[in-house]
Order: C-alpha cells, then sequence, then structure tokens
C-alpha cells in the first residue's frame, strides 16, 4: 500500500501541471484518508466512472477531465454535490491531468497515438494557450490515404471514421491533437500536412480542410483520449506496489 502524498507528487514531477495555462485545475482534485492500494483510471470524472472504480474498490481516481474548471465548484449543487458526496464517501481521490496529459511526449494522448500509427521524427504541433500540444510526423513511406483511414479506426476501436477527405490520396506526413481539436485543421493546412487526425468534428474545419486540400480525420473525443491515462496507469503499476486498471465506458462522441 502506497500515500497518496507520495503518488500525486510523482505525478506532478512527471506531467509538470504547473506549467500550463489550463481551464482544468489539474493535479490532486479531492483527496482521501491518505491510503492507496487501488488506482483506476479513466477519460472523464463522470458517476458512471466514479462507480465503476468503486466496484473495484479504487482509492485513487485519474482521469483526463475532472472535476474543477475555472470556477465550475463555486456552488457545490446538483451533479457537484453528488459526485463530491460519493468520492467522500467512498474515501475516494481524484487527479486530474489535462493540457499536461496531451502535451506529454512519452505518456500523452498524442505522442501515443503518433507512436501507434508509426510516426517517425515526431515534432511539437498545435498551438493552444501558448502551448504546442500535438505531434506532428511522417510514415515510413507513402502510404494510400484509405488504408491509413482504416487503421486510424482499427487503433481507435472503431468500424467506420468520419473524415473531410480533401486532400492526397498518398499520403505521408500526419499531426494529431485528440480531443476537441478542429480549429487546429488550419495549422495542419499552413503546414502542408498531409492528415491531420483529432477527435470531435466542427463545422467549421470542413471549408478549412477543403481549401487547404488537406484530409482531417475525426476519431472521436473520447476514443482519442483514452491513451493517456491507460499509460499513466501502466507507468504507475510499475513504480509502486498498487493494482490499476482502465475503466472503458465506451463513449461514442
Amino acid at each position: 500500500m502506497e500515500t497518496l502524498t507520495k503518488i500525486a507528487a510523482f505525478l506532478d514531477r512527471e506531467l509538470k501541471p504547473e506549467t500550463f495555462r489550463d481551464s482544468s485545475h489539474n493535479g490532486l482534485q479531492v483527496e482521501n484518508g491518505g491510503r492507496i492500494k487501488r488506482i483506476c483510471c479513466g477519460v472523464d470524472a463522470s458517476m458512471a466512472f466514479f462507480e465503476a472504480a468503486h466496484a473495484r474498490q479504487a482509492d485513487l481516481l485519474i482521469c483526463h477531465h475532472g472535476i474543477s474548471w475555472g470556477d465550475s465548484l463555486a456552488r457545490v449543487t446538483d451533479l457537484n454535490y453528488k459526485r463530491l458526496k460519493f468520492l467522500l464517501a467512498h474515501d475516494m481521490a481524484l487527479y486530474a491531468s489535462h493540457l499536461p496529459l496531451d502535451a506529454h511526449p512519452l505518456y500523452g494522448n498524442n505522442a501515443c497515438i503518433a507512436k501507434a500509427l508509426g510516426l517517425r521524427a515526431l515534432k511539437p504541433f498545435g498551438s493552444y494557450h501558448g502551448r504546442l500540444i500535438g505531434f506532428a510526423g511522417h510514415l515510413p513511406k507513402a502510404v494510400p490515404y484509405t488504408g491509413f483511414k482504416k487503421q486510424v479506426a482499427t487503433l481507435l476501436g472503431t468500424d467506420t471514421i468520419q473524415g473531410m477527405d480533401f486532400g492526397k490520396d498518398q499520403i505521408r506526413s500526419v499531426a494529431v491533437v485528440s480531443g476537441g481539436a478542429s480549429d487546429l485543421a488550419a495549422e495542419a493546412g499552413r503546414g502542408g500536412i498531409d492528415v491531420y487526425v483529432t477527435g470531435e468534428p466542427a463545422l467549421a474545419a470542413y471549408s478549412v480542410a477543403e481549401e487547404y486540400g488537406i484530409n482531417v480525420l475525426y476519431g472521436g473525443h473520447y476514443a482519442t483520449e483514452t491513451f493517456g491515462v491507460r499509460t499513466l496507469g501502466n507507468l504507475l503499476s510499475k513504480h509502486f506496489k498498487v493494482e490499476t486498471a482502465f475503466i472503458d465506458l465506451a463513449v461514442p462522441f
């Protein structure tokens, strides 16, 4: 059994949340009694995640989207009350990492996706709040776009994937920013990227992709942001005497 203080300090050192300007209050958001034996990781701090983690007797929850954003907890009512009450009643701590977990070159959503797709010579990409939070690179050789599209779908665990298919039939350069980052399609277009992979579609990106002549793939906000928390769980199981598990709620958006 480990201590919450020790694990939270380790995560802070690795993720460096203080270096990011973010609406999420990254780091430890809810404490527990201090002892950690089991950790559950998930994308969203929802009741479904909390209940599934409690069923596994978790002491610490780690998620990408926490419960404290800006002044979101100014009033502890409605869902805020229900969620906090559940955590406190079951002595469950909550640690959240938003932008730090998108941008991390080893554990982040974007680096993990880029590496899983076989991209090489990775460089930071995607400016958000003054930081580059994604990655861009190239495939070992040019491949058919249709085949790459299927590869992305397989990686993200879906049969079909939405695409704005205005680019080359043979592609090599790829940029990745997980979640709701459609607005960065313009940066991909200006940079001459063949395919931009992100999570959540937006109408405004359609004409951008069309006019720049690039391909944009949408794998789902949730699906593109499972990678970071999975990796953190594996990291913690190697460094601490704790059991870890990823809870996949398979949210289709």
